[in-house]
């Protein structure tokens, strides 16, 4: 199987790692993955503000640019919810456009949602060790993909010496909702208060967040508050565990390819991180 990264806007920009760690942990896994790197924004900024024709032209450039992949995996479910959702409605009088618009939703998935439900990984063999208190963000999104709260609690679980605590309010939304935060400012304010009071009141010291929007939503709320809790995507976790625990002889290694994401990660003028270790990742 070949997996082709869907890296997104703010994951290129804000947290790369966390697209080198989807890599790194799919790499680890066996599979082999590209990166398309003409790929740009999926088009959901301007979906939401109510710029339809304009959404429309970027889904059928991210259909050209997918044309090839086998399957694609994303970091973020709102940008795997736009692809799955959103695309074969913008292309719905387009026959041609509107098939291929169907075709490139059926390949796409969320990160946690390819290992879980796609691959069906068996996380028993893995000594997965993640020493932290850790509550969970479920972001919005998730839902429109079919993506619950156990889900993803089922990876969580996994990890060795993490003592998880449950959020209150933990279907509630942090108050990005990408525009919405713009348009609705106050609301937005209020609504990502109330989730670090409830992330607050867990005692964790760790809240993992899988979704780039809701972690800087959340992240300069913490800020503003003074609160230190750190915020880390579940591919992180997963990256930094499966290095640090007994499993080299778990690693099923590609032959004669190895890992690498590109030093540009997208078409935009960021680098990512993979660029101060030379593109490649272990």
């Amino acid at each position: 199987m070949r997996v082709s990264l869907f890296v997104t806007c703010l994951t290129d920009l804000y947290f790369p790692e966390v697209a080198e760690s989807v890599v790194r942990v799919l790499h680890r896994l066996g599979i082999k993955t590209d990166f398309p790197s003409e790929q740009t924004c999926c088009g959901q900024p301007a979906l939401n503000s109510g710029y339809l024709d304009e959404a429309a032209a970027i889904a059928r450039r991210m259909i050209d640019v997918f044309a090839d992949a086998e399957t694609v995996v994303t970091p973020s479910g709102s940008c795997c919810s736009v692809v799955r959702e959103y695309f074969p409605h913008l292309l719905r009088n387009d026959p041609v456009m509107h098939r291929r618009a169907e075709e490139l939703a059926a390949k796409t998935f969320e990160f946690t949602e390819f290992l879980q439900k796609k691959l069906k990984v068996d996380w028993s063999a893995w000594d997965l060790p993640y020493k932290a208190v850790a509550t969970f963000h479920y972001s919005c999104h998730n839902r429109g993909i079919g993506m619950s709260i156990e889900d993803i609690l089922s990876l969580i679980r996994v990890f060795r010496g993490l003592e998880y605590r449950p959020l209150e309010k933990a279907d509630q939304c942090c108050g990005f909702g990408g525009t919405f935060a713009v348009k609705f400012g106050e609301i937005s304010g209020a609504m990502v208060q109330d989730k670090i009071a409830c992330v607050k009141a867990t005692g964790a010291d760790t809240l993992i967040c899988n979704d780039g929007g809701c972690t800087l939503n959340i992240i300069g709320a913490l800020h503003r508050e003074g609160v230190n809790i750190r915020t880390v995507h579940v591919a992180t976790m997963l990256d930094q565990a499966m290095k640090a625990g007994n499993n080299r002889h778990l690693y099923a290694r590609m032959q004669g390819e190895p890992a690498s994401v590109p030093a540009r990660a997208c078409c935009c003028s960021h680098e990512a991180g993979a660029a101060h270790h030379g593109g490649r990742v272990a």
